[in-house]
């Protein structure tokens, strides 16, 4: 009976360090160091409301707006996944192709300058962010709908562009959604 008794406190305790004082103490420091984050970082329009959050990719696919890139989920924030086909599989060099020409006709560019961003799904399916090389193709075609000059979207979109994270870690890229919305405001 003492080790049962004993067996069912460290239980407790463990129950009480780990299930409720570490969540808590980890939620805690979110909160104080970036709020913002461990919010969702979620994206306001012009009028407060919430439209997004920075993080998961959202399907636009009028002219005036720029494109993210394709997802194996449907854009759907609730899961997320990849297509799972090798690059041999027929169906996903297919799909590739239609995707190519569907770009570069819609952008008005030769299929050998549309990026691989512009294409392919991210592992995730959900991909925010396109590359400066996808962003710059869609210049045109989203300057020519909203009434604006060239130069003036290709601002946009040079200030939208992040660098690698800490000066080395990944690629170069541009958050669709942030900067479908500075569109908006211009």
């Amino acid at each position: 009976m003492r080790q049962v008794l004993a067996g069912v406190r460290i239980l407790l305790v463990f129950t009480v360090l780990l299930g409720i004082a570490y969540p808590v103490a980890v939620w805690g420091v979110g909160q104080a160091v970036a709020r913002p984050q461990a919010a969702g970082s979620l994206v306001r329009d012009a009028n407060g409301r919430i439209v997004g959050s920075s993080l998961i990719g959202q399907k636009f696919t009028a002219a005036m707006w720029f494109h993210g890139r394709p997802s194996a989920v449907g854009y759907d924030g609730m899961s997320s996944g990849a297509s799972n086909l090798g690059p041999n599989n027929p169906k996903l060099v297919k799909t590739v192709e239609q995707l190519r020409a569907q770009v570069a006709e819609e952008d008005g560019v030769p299929q050998a300058d549309v990026p691989a961003d512009a294409v392919t799904a991210s592992g995730s399916g959900l991909d925010p962010d396109v590359s400066p090389a996808y962003a710059a193709i869609q210049v045109r075609r989203v300057a020519a709908a909203r009434h604006l000059s060239a130069s003036t979207v290709r601002r946009l979109v040079a200030g939208h562009t992040q660098g690698r994270t800490l000066g080395f870690l990944g690629e170069p890229r541009v958050n669709v959604l942030e900067l479908n919305l500075a569109l908006e405001r211009a």
